[in-house]
């Protein structure tokens, strides 16, 4: 081997070794979420069960906590579950309380500590849809038509609203009134009657660069002339216009070969949009039609020549024919292709322009397949034709997303293809049923046995059964297990309808997830970042179980080595003790609290403790939430949820509140600014007002206030008028603590249960404030007035005075565990009361045995007609399985 033979394979071998200790020191952790059912009412709970995994899907061993965060469409944050993992799998429920849910679009954030080292697009997510049944008032439906102004550069949207009652009549001659507000600044107002139709329109004209991206509309119908009902809708303008891009095969466009080209199709709204088309020349000349698959995405081959321009003339579904130029091809270039896949192989080939072939003759070519960072395939090899064919079997490889990459003679990347390998032999479910159909209340006995290769399988697995007819379920709009970790999870962009690849796969199917390969981008790993050693910083730590750790310190901040520490839990019999290490640290392991617990960490049991002080360190704090699936968010859920809905009107009839209660008496006096002589320059009323009953779940006082503060931008440790921060002002707003100024990072030393409310000035029209403290704007947090008490004496106020020895906490322990209630019936009973269940069974605790076999049963409930039964789950070696059966109620 010649020197330079051996420098190229030096260079090879030296980015796999890169590539291996990113894999080693930063293993991938994955999180999914199977949930009981899609959508839910308000008064339902919800029934989860997270799965972890590392790289090819395999049950990670890294993280012993996962964290489920449940945000309103706003990402305002709601709730909070912390939940031990026991063998990679948590399971939990949410309770949608009536005093804090209300009908709207919802997220679920997953995650481990562990995955804050990456980036947020790595987190799980999933829109839950929430319907109201209890209170409800009206049924409604929006429509959203947009219109492009030329001559005006705006977009004129005009929303149609249909007012019904709850028995589906038009309520018709019925006074509106409406406002349309962004980021808690009112856009626009105005009052109408509905027609005989039950509908109202509203017209919204904001020039291209104003279009509203996160509005709000609300409405108020006057069902009676004593009575109203609201409802409200987020509302978002599109330029009305198609946008169609091109994606060639191996990232160029080359001339004087055979080139694939991926395209999409996008609407307005986000969404892939149907069409027709085929590549024509300047002349018109069709040259090759474009195969359509789904959701907005084709593919085309097209060997272009020297001096002709292409384009894609499309036709879309309203008759509409554009034309869309291709990018101007290189005269020289080099590229991945793949081709001719078969069950036993993937085909990969390296393709040379003649220009690129003559320049670059004998050179030497590197190229890699790699998956969740572990390297599946490695090879040189020198440049002596414009071909050069690779056969990669696909036995050895594991399921998902391959990433193939062609290197130049220094290892610099230069084109990447995307191939998904998916084996045909899967870790299979078969579900039975002791009948073929059965009667309302009757017991259903169902047999699982898992096997893979047609030998039994132990595997972990959760179980849900749902009446259809309640609950209406569209199996390819539904994330899966399969969709989720073998592909949204490492894929850029939106990915619309993912499980319609894994729903009956078929050619068809695999040539459209082949087409996604193309016109999506992989996020899970560059090459680049790699190569110039951008490694990512870790700052956490897999989490073990929850621990408390600190310093101890005496007054003068320096550490006490082999101090002592007492830990206990209030009103609980846990208690730890611990001496701390030479620098002072300590760290309490593994403890097992529930929520809202009281801890007590103690040092009062050292020499001169009046002389010490205890410093906790922090928690570990995700970014911000953004719901990054908002595309998939339902604007009319009393439409969408009908079925659903209704089921639960008459299953929580009995929970209908009071719409008004008259208090006779004087109130007790809320506190408010107009306490405070220092701000009393301020408007009687402030632009917004905000109920401390908001924070009682916050975790992190200021995380919370970042996403429940309307009309509030934060930024860099501070708060600013939103509106002002967009357009270019960074002045921040200055926060007061009822009336003492405070910096904005002081809000965590804040107990969220003692605030009473929270008062929003945008602007202060005297100045007097903004004046004082070179602000714009004030924020008031009015914290709960404290009893009237009485004289104490000064050694009994010493007592009462926090201690510095003492810290007393409320970290977030574990969430409670509750069982599925899944009643019993005994044969031929009379029915008493009415069994409106709509999920009939959940069980998250599914383990197969020796022989892959599990045996459950339940009892139906009222309803009759189709129930399904899905299964999700993994095995030891990282097999996904999801099965789906259905029987019979007559």
């Amino acid at each position: 081997m010649n020197s330079n033979a051996q420098n190229d394979s030096t260079r090879l071998a030296g980015l796999i070794q890169k590539l291996k200790q990113v894999s080693a020191e930063q293993p991938l952790e994955k999180v999914y979420i199977h949930f009981d059912k899609p959508y839910y009412a308000v008064a339902d709970t919800i029934w989860l069960k997270a799965y972890l995994t590392t790289a090819h899907t395999i049950p990670s061993a890294l993280s012993k906590i996962v964290y489920v965060e449940l945000f309103t469409s706003k990402d305002s944050l709601v709730k909070t579950l912390k939940l031990p993992v026991k063998n990679s799998v948590a399971y939990g429920n949410i309770p949608l309380g009536i005093k804090d849910f209300k009908q709207g679009n919802y997220y679920i954030r997953a995650y481990t500590t562990w995955m804050l080292n990456f980036a947020e697009d790595y987190l799980f997510f999933k829109n839950i849809p929430i319907g109201e049944a209890i209170d409800k008032e009206l049924n409604t439906n929006l429509s959203l038509n947009h219109i492009y102004e030329a001559q005006n550069k705006a977009v004129k949207t005009t929303a149609t609203l249909i007012f019904k009652d709850l028995n589906k009549k038009l309520l018709s001659q019925k006074s509106v009134n409406w406002v349309i507000t962004q980021n808690g600044d009112e856009i626009l107002k105005g009052r109408g009657t509905t027609d005989a139709k039950g509908q109202i329109q509203i017209n919204l004209s904001r020039k291209e660069d104003q279009l509203l991206k996160n509005g709000k509309l609300s409405t108020t119908l006057q069902i009676s002339p004593t009575e109203t009902a609201s409802s409200v809708f987020n509302l978002t303008q599109h330029l009305a216009d198609h946008d169609f891009q091109f994606f060639p095969e191996g990232g160029e466009f080359i001339l004087g070969i055979p080139n694939q080209i991926g395209v999409k199709a996008t609407a307005s709204s986000g969404y892939g949009i149907e069409f027709k088309g085929s590549i024509v020349s300047d002349d018109q000349t069709e040259i090759s039609p474009i195969n359509y698959g789904t959701s907005g995405m084709g593919s085309f081959y097209i060997n272009p020549e020297i001096g002709k321009n292409y384009s894609a003339k499309i036709t879309y579904k309203d008759g509409t024919v554009k034309l869309y130029p291709l990018p101007k091809a290189k005269e020289s270039g080099i590229t991945l292709q793949v081709a001719n896949q078969t069950p036993e192989m993937i085909q990969v080939k390296i393709l040379a322009s003649p220009a690129f072939l003559s320049a670059n003759q004998g050179k030497i070519f590197h190229i890699i397949g790699q998956s969740n960072e572990s390297v599946l395939y490695a090879a040189s090899t020198k440049l002596l034709n414009q071909l050069i064919t690779i056969r990669v079997p696909r036995s050895e490889l594991p399921n998902g997303i391959i990433q193939f990459t062609l290197f130049d003679e220094l290892t610099l990347p230069i084109s990447e293809r995307l191939v998904f390998h998916l084996h045909p032999s899967q870790l299979n479910l078969q579900i039975k049923s002791n009948l073929a159909s059965y009667k309302p209340r009757q017991e259903v006995k169902l047999n699982i046995i898992s096997s893979k290769d047609n030998q039994p399988v132990k595997g972990d697995f959760s179980v849900t059964v749902i009446d259809m007819q309640k609950v209406p379920y569209d199996e390819i709009k539904e994330a899966s297990i399969l969709s989720y970790l073998l592909l949204s999870s490492d894929l850029k962009g939106y990915i619309e309808n993912p499980n319609y690849y894994f729903t009956k796969t078929d050619e068809k199917k695999l040539a459209d997830l082949d087409k996604l390969m193309l016109t999506q981008g992989y996020r899970r790993f560059s090459y680049a970042d790699l190569i110039s050693n951008k490694v990512n910083p870790i700052r956490f730590l897999p989490e073990q179980g929850i621990n408390l750790s600190g310093t101890l310190r005496d007054r003068t901040g320096m550490p006490i080595r082999r101090g002592n520490l007492r830990l206990t839990v209030t009103d609980k019999p846990i208690s730890a003790e611990l001496v701390t290490q030479n620098n002072g640290s300590f760290n309490f392991q593994n403890l097992v609290f529930p929520d809202s617990s009281e801890v007590v960490i103690n040092a009062r049991y050292n020499p001169n403790p009046n002389n010490i002080m205890i410093v906790m360190d922090g928690f570990p704090i995700p970014v911000a939430g953004k719901n990054k699936l908002k595309l998939d968010e339902i604007v009319n859920i009393d439409t969408a949820l009908s079925a659903y809905l209704n089921n639960s009107q008459k299953q929580y009839r009995f929970m209908r509140t009071l719409k008004e209660v008259e208090i006779k008496g004087t109130p007790a006096k809320r506190p408010t600014h107009n306490d405070h002589g220092n701000l009393t320059g301020l408007r009687q009323n402030p632009d917004h007002f905000i109920e401390g009953s908001n924070f009682t779940d916050c975790v992190s006082t200021l995380e919370c206030l970042k996403t429940k503060l309307m009309g509030v931008t934060f930024d860099n440790m501070k708060l600013y008028n939103t509106r002002l921060y967009n357009s270019g002002n960074r002045t921040p707003m200055q926060v007061y603590l009822n009336n003492l100024p405070v910096e904005a990072d002081y809000i965590n030393n804040i107990n969220p249960m003692e605030i009473d409310n929270i008062e929003i000035f945008l602007t202060d029209p005297m100045g007097i404030i903004d004046n004082m403290h070179k602000t714009k704007g004030v924020i008031i947090i009015n914290t709960k007035k404290q009893p009237a008490g009485q004289k104490i004496s000064k050694s009994e106020l010493l007592d009462m005075l926090p201690k510095n020895y003492m810290v007393t906490l409320y970290p977030q322990g574990y969430s409670k565990e509750r069982e599925f209630y899944s009643p019993k019936y005994l044969p031929n009973a009379p029915f008493g009361a009415s069994d409106l269940r709509s999920t009939l069974y959940w069980n998250p605790k599914v383990i197969t045995n020796e022989k892959g076999e599990f045996n459950l049963s339940y009892f139906n409930a009222d309803g009759k007609g189709n129930m399904l039964v899905i299964v999700e789950g993994f095995d030891k070696e990282g097999n996904l399985a999801r099965g789906m059966y259905q029987y019979k109620v007559n």
